[in-house]
């Protein structure tokens, strides 16, 4: 079923996918703002404005946010990245207006409450804390300022200390009046959801939002560098990374394909290598990650702290070995795996709203799964030989914990 989607005076984005013989809605504002939008003084206000706002709203505190949602059997959770913040809700479809007032509430009626506002930035220097203290994720913020060095997307989603000690209650509210910004903004709903009356719903409680000019956002350059974090840790953890392709731009299926094939799956050359026949890695996995202006292809990997250097080596020799010799069969194999990813995400209202929400944010439109489809099936085995070859021409980002790397090969 096509989607239906609207466009509110002030340049709001309204969009329904509706599931037959759903019982239930998804429902999300989907915010195309996230860290790097944020000055390096108020590194991690994003995240902390999307804790914040669970603190108290509208006429509710915390407990009766919690108790509204939940009188009903629904949930109602956000999340923050670089690019995008969203505040979601699920209940059944005869509770779509509660969940909506509920997240029109979190973005237009924060209270903010100072006492609060300095219990929650303990809350997020302990969840700070447990991320430094988690190799297998703070190698991938070393891997973001390697990759992109001295800019703002480079910096981490949950700021630092300092930033998040200095930020205050004008700020919180600063960042919502100035970047929520309703052309931005893209309230999206699957499931049990009539499209015209979640249209005048959105009329109702975000039609006066100003229609603000959008900030601008720093552009992104992959550069490319190396952090190491020697710190001991019982295994050694390290990413490699190389420029990647933005999220619209015309070779990123066969990009895409490319990645799975070569650390998607347990059957992928790396796993298989790495981990199945040398025993070099506990984990090992590729992903590539787009932006609307870049990307960046990464491989992960969990190794003992004696043979991290042989992993890595062995791991870029496959990349090009891959690019080379990629084989028609595993080109097939990476195809599927991305088809049943995609149509298996869409079986939920949940999915279907996320995906429409991201499809907007990139294409404007609903690209709709068979298009997906359409271009995956569409890539021949030279275009992704090709794209894998493309990674090796660029500079590369290696970050490592628990152990120290070099740049060159």
């Amino acid at each position: 079923m096509t989607a239906e989607i609207q466009r509110l005076a002030n340049g709001m984005t309204v969009a329904v996918d509706p599931l037959p013989g759903a019982e239930s809605v998804a429902l999300g504002l989907y915010v195309k703002v996230g860290s790097r939008s944020e000055p390096e003084a108020l590194g991690g206000i994003a995240h902390l404005v999307e804790h914040m706002v669970f603190k108290g709203a509208g006429g509710r505190d915390t407990r009766a946010l919690a108790e509204a949602i939940e009188d009903v059997g629904g949930s109602l959770n956000a999340w923050t990245a670089r690019d995008q913040t969203a505040f979601h809700g699920r209940a059944l479809g005869r509770d779509l207006n509660l969940v909506a007032e509920l997240i029109a509430d979190l973005i237009r009626a924060p209270h903010f409450d100072e006492e609060h506002l300095e219990r929650e930035k303990q809350v997020i220097l302990s969840e700070l804390g447990e991320s430094v203290d988690s190799p297998d994720d703070i190698v991938h913020d070393h891997l973001f300022e390697a990759a992109f060095e001295g800019q703002r997307i480079g910096r981490p989603v949950l700021g630092n200390e300092a930033s998040i000690l200095s930020a205050s209650r004008q700020d919180c509210f600063e960042w919502l009046g100035q970047e929520f910004v309703p052309s931005r903004m893209i309230l999206a709903a699957s499931g049990r959801v009539d499209a015209d009356a979640l249209g005048r719903l959105a009329e109702r409680l975000f039609g006066d939002v100003p229609a603000l000019p959008v900030p601008a956002v720093e552009a992104a350059r992959f550069t490319g560098g190396l952090r190491n974090d020697r710190r001991s840790f019982e295994q050694a953890h390290w990413c490699l990374a190389f420029p990647g392709l933005a999220a619209a731009d015309e070779g990123t299926p066969a990009l895409s394909l490319f990645v799975q094939a070569l650390g998607g799956g347990t059957s992928s050359r790396l796993f298989q290598e790495l981990r199945e026949e040398r025993a070099l890695a506990y984990s090992i996995y590729a992903w590539n990650q787009t932006f609307a202006d870049t990307g960046l292809v990464g491989i992960g990997c969990a190794a003992d702290r004696a043979r991290a250097a042989e992993a890595i080596s062995l791991a870029r020799d496959l990349v090009s070995a891959t690019a080379e010799g990629l084989s028609a069969a595993e080109l097939q194999r990476a195809r599927a795996q991305m088809e049943a990813s995609l149509l298996m995400g869409l079986e939920t209202p949940q999915g279907r709203a996320d995906h429409l929400a991201r499809s907007i944010e990139v294409f404007d439109r609903d690209l709709e799964a068979g298009e997906l489809v359409d271009q995956l099936r569409a890539v021949e085995l030279a275009d992704a030989r090709a794209a894998g070859a493309t990674l090796l021409a660029g500079p590369v980002a290696i970050a490592a914990v628990g152990t120290r790397l070099a740049l060159a090969a």
